[in-house]
């Protein structure tokens, strides 16, 4: 009977663990990048970015769309990592080694990043919602008029780059997708110089925000 629990135990757990990160690619990552070419309107202007905010808050279902397959995943996401985070043991200072690094740092992004996102949330949902307002051009500017506030996002978008690049590339060598070194390596420069234009795109847009 011992035996067959702890079958089924790390059954669970083995399914829980390609669930969180199959959750981080679809639909977090892809939600990522849809998230930032919505943003990137900011470029062109307050009437393009509202215009732009306007078509996907009158979306058919976008609520149950935004519950569905952006905050569910997000949640679940969080909580089974941090769940991984709690139970694990650091050994940082006993294996410093590349890897080990990457997982320490991808455990403390992701924290970072799940206080960004609520705050963000937070600002632009939740007070929307108490005061009856909407996302706009101008309330971002609002938002990002606080210095504070303006390097919290940096952090946080730094945070949720790093997150985003290590996290596809152990996807891909956890789910046998880069099987050779050589292929890890270069799929890993890809996603970490995409981790980095995303990040330097996003804080253009911030300052756009405050320029």
């Amino acid at each position: 009977m011992r035996e067959i629990k702890s079958v089924n135990n790390i059954s669970s757990s083995f399914i829980l663990r390609r669930l969180h990160s199959l959750s981080g690619i679809f639909p977090i990552s892809f939600f990522l990048l849809e998230h930032m070419f919505s943003n990137s309107f900011i470029l062109f202007g307050s009437n393009a970015y509202n215009r732009q905010i306007h078509f996907l808050q009158s979306l058919p279902f976008v609520a149950f769309l935004e519950v569905t397959f952006i905050a569910l995943p997000i949640l679940y996401h969080a909580g089974y990592g941090i769940f991984v985070t709690l139970s694990g043991k650091t050994n940082l200072s006993s294996y410093p080694y590349t890897q080990n690094f990457l997982y320490t740092l991808q455990r403390i992004t992701g924290i970072i990043a799940l206080i960004y996102i609520g705050s963000h949330v937070y600002h632009t949902r939740i007070v929307n919602v108490m005061y009856g307002t909407e996302i706009s051009f101008a309330r971002m500017q609002e938002i990002m008029s606080s210095p504070a506030m303006f390097w919290f996002y940096v952090i946080g978008l730094a945070a949720v780059c790093f997150h985003f690049a290590n996290g596809v590339w152990g996807f891909c060598v956890s789910w046998g997708i880069t099987v050779t070194a050589e292929s890890q390596r270069k799929v890993g420069i890809a996603f970490s110089a995409l981790g980095l234009l995303i990040f330097i795109v996003g804080t253009f847009l911030l300052i756009r925000l405050v320029a």
